[in-house]
């Protein structure tokens, strides 16, 4: 069971160098940069694991097919948990189409929770909005298991 996230007064948000790659989702800007850095001196946190390519590739118009010859298919995925129980890609993108066009099977991709990811934010009104977007998913989950989503017929 997830638990609601509450509001931090004192959240800072992560500063963004020059060179910082970022992930946007809407109104979600991440400092991957950053992540990966605290992934990289993190490593007992996370844990690379093997999944399908058919369970995370989506087609997208927005791979540039020539960086494809560059990317490089060792380095893990990265997949955040966006919503409870809901993993997206927010880094990965070119590997997964480069995985999928070359009918690789698995890659490796590391789980990163939203209590560890939300840190990665750039902006309070980021932080904000994602804390009442969790636990907006929160309370429908809570009404969908306890029935009262339910149509009687």
């Amino acid at each position: 069971m997830h638990k609601k996230l509450k509001v931090d007064k004192n959240f800072i948000p992560l500063p963004v160098a020059d060179d910082d790659e970022l992930y946007q989702n809407g109104i979600f800007l991440f400092n991957i940069t950053k992540m990966l850095e605290y992934i990289h001196d993190n490593p007992d946190l996370f844990i690379p694991e093997v999944i399908s390519v058919k369970a995370i590739y989506r087609q997208s118009a927005v791979i540039n097919a020539s960086h494809l010859d560059t990317v490089d298919l060792a380095k893990p995925i990265i997949l955040a948990e966006i919503a409870p129980d809901r993993y997206n890609v927010i880094d990965g993108n070119h590997r997964i189409e480069k995985a999928h066009r070359q009918n690789i099977e698995t890659v490796m991709v590391y789980r990163i929770k939203a209590e560890q990811h939300i840190k990665f934010l750039v902006s309070h009104k980021a932080y904000e909005k994602y804390v009442e977007y969790w636990n907006d998913n929160i309370k429908i989950m809570g009404k969908y298991h306890s029935g009262q989503n339910s149509h009687k017929k």
